[in-house]
């Protein structure tokens, strides 16, 4: 059965794309890890035992064909996600849920802060120009901030902090970037899926993000309207002392570098992480 869905990003295309699209990293068995364009998005289940997955975030637009074809490579003829999750609601992170829905008629789970942007009820502040010089940063306000309307495939995540088809972990409020963020988490193998509450790539920067030149920053400044509260959900995320952390944006991080990177962005955050000026800066 098919619901009635908005789809306004069909005719956005943008022409920033970094080294590592296309590539898919299986950071542990059961997590994958695929960069379409400037984005990453994630599947959650081991090819080896099941043909389900869930799927967390759903790309960049016009790349539901791409992704879909990613999945039959990982997945084969019968694979099909048991879910789909959102870390937000951004362009980027839902810019081909639409017509992967048409394909998949699954539900799809974010947090009820988040709804208003997925129902047709509301639209994200504009890109900020003014938080840093480079030239993504420059060229936000380009970018598309409208809401979509999904409309009844769109359900709020359990209140207990489960996460539908994924028993192992669970959803964690990280607010900032966007009012209803949220982080995934498993406790048994400390894996962390962190959305853009921090990432692994300096974000404003085109000559960065281009190359994927691995640097821990906080959220996305142009689109992060929150920064206390950024700062909160930052700290919240290294207390957990995860072992390996997928973000939305850059390469997989692990380990020792993970561990000094977080801990150096908690201790220095005023200086990496949060902009000097812009909007929502006090």
């Amino acid at each position: 059965m098919k619901h009635q869905q908005d789809n306004k990003f069909s005719s956005t295309f943008l022409p920033i794309t970094s080294i590592e699209s296309g590539i898919g990293i299986a950071v542990l068995p059961d997590v994958y890890c695929y960069t379409d364009q400037i984005v990453n998005l994630v599947l959650v289940g081991n090819p080896n035992e099941s043909h389900e997955f869930v799927l967390v975030d759903a790309g960049m637009p016009k790349s539901a064909v791409e992704i879909m074809e990613m999945v039959h490579d990982r997945f084969g003829d019968n694979g099909r996600p048991k879910a789909i999750v959102l870390t937000h609601g951004h362009f980027d992170h839902v810019g081909s849920l639409v017509e992967l829905l048409e394909k998949w008629d699954v539900l799809v789970y974010a947090h009820e802060l988040e709804l208003p942007y997925l129902t047709g009820k509301k639209d994200y502040p504009s890109g900020d120009p003014f938080v840093a010089s480079g030239l993504v940063a420059k060229l936000s306000p380009l970018f598309p901030n409208h809401g979509i309307d999904i409309g009844v495939h769109v359900h709020p995540l359990p209140p207990d902090g489960t996460v539908p088809g994924m028993p192992e972990w669970k959803w964690i409020h990280t607010p900032g970037h966007t009012p209803g963020h949220i982080s995934l988490f498993r406790e048994h193998d400390r894996a962390l899926i962190g959305g853009d509450a921090f990432v692994t790539v300096q974000q404003e920067s085109l000559y960065k993000v281009i190359l994927q030149i691995p640097e821990i920053s906080g959220p996305p400044k142009y689109y992060t309207t929150d920064w206390d509260g950024a700062y909160d959900s930052v700290k919240r995320l290294a207390a957990l002392n995860p072992i390996v952390a997928v973000t939305g944006h850059g390469q997989p991080m692990q380990g020792e570098e993970l561990a000094k990177s977080l801990h150096y962005l908690v201790e220095h955050f005023n200086e990496v992480g949060r902009p000097e000026g812009g909007r929502f800066v006090n």
